[in-house]
C-alpha cells in the first residue's frame, strides 16, 4: 500500500492544525474550488483512487449510504479483488450515490484531518460532481429539480399550482413525469402553494415585543424562509414565527432571499452557488449588522450557511459573519431556555413522539436540541431515531435511486411503525414525507415546530 501521507493535500485548515493524527476533533479544510487544477480529470481520478483505496482497507462506512456498498461491491467482484481491478467508470457510480450528507466525515472516518491521510470523502465527491457538471454532463432533469427558485415561481402561479399538484397526485401524471423527467412514480413530491409564506407574512401585522438579549442571543431574528418553507409547506414557517413570538423573540422577514444553494451543491454547480451566495449574504450580513440573528426552518439550509459556504468562501468576511449568527430554530430556543427566557407554560401534552434526526442536523454538532425542547413539555416521551431517511435532496425522487433510497429509509420506517407513537416528526420535512411514503399505513408527519405550537396551545 502506498504511503498516503506523501499524497495528502496540504491546504491550511479552517481551524486547528494538521497533526500526526491522534484523538483531535475533525477539522474541515477549505474547498479550493476556484483553482484550475480542481477540475483536472486526471488529478481527480488519482485522488479518487487514493481515497477509495483507503476506504477499501477500512470499510467502516459500509452501512451509511449506497456510495460505499457500490464501491466495495465493485472491488469485490473485480478480477483482482482489489481496487486496481475496478474500471474507472465504476468510480462515477460511487459519486452518483453520494448525496453529501457528511455523516461519513463527521461520525465514521478515522482518517479525516488532522490525520495526515486527509480523507474528506464528501468534498472529494463534490469535486467529482463539479468536474462532471463542468463537462456538461448534468441531465436536464437534474438542472430542473435543483432550480428551486424558478420552479417555485412558476408553480406558485395559482392556475399552474393547481395543475402541478393535480399531476403529482394522479397515476397518469406520475407516469408522464417518469417518462419525461425520470422522476419515480412512487417518490413523494411536495405540494405547491400559490399563497406563499412570504406573500402572507408581508401583510401580517407584527406584534411589538420588548427585545431581551442574552450573552448568546440577540432576542430578535431574521427569518430565512427557504424555498421549501415559502412555497411547499408555509405552515412550518408560520409555526416558527408563532412559537418565537410567543417566547418574546421578535421575528422579521429577510426582505429578499434566493435558494440557499444546497440543491446546486448536490449537482456540482459551484458557479451557481457563488451567485446565490452573493445575493443572500449581502442581505443577511446587513441584517446581522442591524442586530439580528438568523434562523431557517430547514436543516440543510442552516447547514449551507453554517458550514458549506464558509468552506467554499473561506476568505469572505461577510460569509463568516452570517455563519456566526445563523441558528437552527431549536438551538436558538434552547439558548433562550438556558437564559431563563423560554416559556414553559405548555397547555397540551404531546404523548409519545417518534423523532427522526436528519443527517444535515446531526452534522451541525449542536446536540439534540429539538428533543431537549420537546422534552420540556409535560407528558411527553420522545424516541430518538438517528438514521438516514434516504431522501437527501433530489436523490429519492429519481428513477435510478428511489428504490435504493427507500431501502436506506427502511430502518427508520420500521422504528416509527413499531414505536406506537402518537406523533412522528423530523426537522427535515422532506425526510418526514419519505418516512410517510414507507409506512404500510400512511399518516402525515408533524414538524417539531408544529408540535411545539400545539403544546403551547397557540
Amino acid at each position: 500500500m502506498p504511503d498516503f501521507r506523501l499524497l495528502a493535500m496540504t491546504e491550511k485548515p479552517v481551524s486547528g492544525s494538521v497533526s500526526e493524527g491522534g484523538l483531535d476533533a475533525p477539522t474541515r479544510l477549505p474547498l479550493d474550488w476556484r483553482k484550475p487544477e480542481f477540475y483536472d480529470t486526471h488529478a481527480l481520478e488519482k485522488e479518487l483512487e487514493r481515497v477509495f483505496d483507503i476506504c477499501h482497507g477500512c470499510r467502516r462506512c459500509f452501512s451509511l449510504c449506497n456510495a460505499f456498498p457500490t464501491l466495495f461491491d465493485a472491488i469485490d467482484t473485480s478480477p483482482t479483488g482489489d481496487l486496481d481491478g475496478v474500471e474507472r467508470k465504476a468510480y462515477w457510480k460511487v459519486v452518483d450515490h453520494c448525496y453529501l450528507c457528511d455523516m461519513c466525515y463527521m461520525t465514521k472516518c478515522p482518517y479525516v484531518p488532522p490525520h495526515p491521510w486527509n480523507v474528506d470523502f464528501p468534498h472529494l465527491m463534490l469535486r467529482a460532481k463539479a468536474v462532471k457538471y463542468s463537462h456538461g454532463e448534468a441531465r436536464l432533469r437534474d438542472r430542473i429539480l435543483t432550480s428551486t427558485d424558478a420552479v417555485g415561481r412558476l408553480a406558485g402561479i395559482p392556475v399552474v399550482a393547481e395543475t402541478v399538484n393535480a399531476v403529482n397526485r394522479s397515476v397518469t401524471g406520475r407516469k408522464l413525469l417518469r417518462k419525461t423527467l425520470g422522476v419515480h412514480e412512487n417518490a413523494p413530491l411536495p405540494e405547491y402553494h400559490s399563497r406563499s409564506f412570504r406573500r402572507h407574512e408581508r401583510k401580517r401585522k407584527r406584534p411589538t415585543l420588548e427585545v431581551r438579549a442574552t450573552p448568546e442571543t440577540r432576542g430578535k431574528v431574521a427569518l430565512f424562509v427557504t424555498c421549501y418553507g415559502n412555497r411547499n409547506e408555509p405552515d412550518i414557517a408560520s409555526d416558527l414565527v408563532k412559537v418565537f413570538e410567543h417566547n418574546g423573540i421578535a421575528v422579521a422577514l429577510a426582505p429578499r432571499e434566493q435558494c440557499c444553494g444546497m440543491p446546486k451543491l448536490e449537482l456540482g454547480d459551484l458557479q451557481a452557488i457563488a451567485k446565490l451566495k452573493d445575493a443572500n449574504i449581502r442581505e443577511l450580513a446587513r441584517l446581522v449588522d442591524e442586530g439580528f440573528d438568523i434562523v431557517a426552518p430547514v436543516p440543510s439550509c442552516v447547514l449551507m450557511f453554517k458550514q458549506e459556504l464558509p468552506l467554499m468562501f473561506a476568505d469572505d468576511a461577510a460569509v463568516a459573519k452570517v455563519s456566526e449568527r445563523m441558528f437552527d430554530p431549536f438551538e436558538y430556543l434552547m439558548l433562550r431556555h438556558k437564559a431563563g427566557l423560554l416559556r414553559t407554560d405548555f397547555k397540551t401534552a404531546l404523548g409519545k413522539i417518534a423523532y427522526h434526526v436528519p443527517c444535515h442536523l446531526r452534522v451541525q454538532n449542536i446536540g439534540l436540541k429539538t428533543r431537549d425542547v420537546l422534552k420540556l413539555v409535560p407528558g411527553t416521551d420522545i424516541e430518538v431515531i438517528e438514521r438516514c431517511s434516504g431522501h437527501n435532496g433530489t436523490y429519492a425522487v429519481k428513477v435510478e435511486f428511489h428504490e435504493v433510497s427507500m431501502k436506506i429509509a427502511r430502518p427508520v420506517v420500521q422504528k416509527v411503525a413499531a414505536s406506537g407513537a402518537d406523533h412522528y416528526s423530523s426537522d427535515c420535512p422532506m425526510a418526514g414525507h419519505q418516512i410517510e411514503n414507507g409506512l404500510e399505513q400512511p399518516r402525515a408527519p408533524e414538524h417539531p415546530l408544529t408540535l411545539l405550537r400545539i403544546a403551547y396551545g397557540i
